[in-house]
């Protein structure tokens, strides 16, 4: 396994995959990519915070090297087809999960700002949303039901340039959020949590639905790619629209 540094070498294979994870690599923004050799490369993996990505013709040693080198704690690969299906689950074996996940169409046009305020507006007065700054950024961090609001930034810096967040404070607590796992030029991939005791409070529309329109006023498109049903459903109040079913895979350490 070879890291590469000109997303150049592998990007016909990624032409077309619709993932906003894969434009952050490809645009230089973050992530990271490898190859089974370096002079002419036949087989890759796109790494960007916890997303693989891979492509090209399916390589087992080249899928190895990733797990054993790359993975700390959990992963999701996923390709484009079902021809890396077995070598995934040959890496993982016991730690290895086949799931589903859910594709949400990109669509610009599809959000009501109307909607979208009147969710901001029904949130209890009780619960304050503010904008990730650094101090909240630096709380996010210390709890693992948040940390992905802000995890795949290198520093708050990065974050203030790149990425785009709100939280949702009960008191001095912090009770949910919705934020950029990462970023791209022109957009954000949209990240949801809620803290388990707050949940079923409106706290995820609320939070979900100010970041939509803080993306916005500022020009960016807040891309979403659903876990579960559940993601689907709040997804779908929010404006977006499902687009298809894919397979991947979770690999733990």
């Amino acid at each position: 396994m070879i890291k590469i540094d000109d997303p150049l070498k592998i990007d016909i294979w990624y032409k077309g995959w619709e993932e906003s994870m894969l434009w952050s690599y490809f645009q230089k923004i973050m992530g990271e990519a490898y190859v089974n050799c370096i002079e002419n490369p036949q087989s890759g993996i796109v790494y960007v915070n916890c997303f693989a990505f891979a492509a090209g013709k399916p390589d087992k040693e080249l899928v190895q090297d990733w797990y054993d080198e790359k993975v700390d704690g959990f992963a999701i690969i996923t390709a484009r087809d079902d021809s890396w299906d077995d070598i995934f689950k040959a890496v993982g074996k016991d730690k290895c999960r086949r799931v589903e996940r859910y594709a949400i169409k990109k669509e610009k046009d599809c959000f009501d700002i109307e909607q979208l305020n009147r969710f901001v507006e029904q949130l209890d007065a009780q619960y304050e949303l503010k904008l990730i700054d650094e101090k909240i950024y630096n709380e996010c961090k210390n709890y693992e039901w948040s940390i992905d609001f802000v995890h795949g930034y290198k520093n708050y810096d990065e974050y203030r340039k790149y990425g785009l967040g709100v939280v949702a404070f009960h008191g001095e607590e912090m009770a949910a959020g919705a934020s950029s796992y990462s970023s791209y030029l022109g957009g954000i991939e949209v990240e949801i949590d809620t803290k388990e005791e707050y949940r079923r409070k409106g706290l995820a529309t609320a939070c979900g639905a100010k970041l939509i329109l803080e993306c916005l006023k500022r020009g960016l498109y807040p891309s979403w790619d659903a876990q579960n049903t559940w993601s689907v459903a709040l997804a779908e109040k929010l404006g977006y629209h499902y687009s298809h079913t894919y397979i991947a895979y979770e690999i733990w350490k």
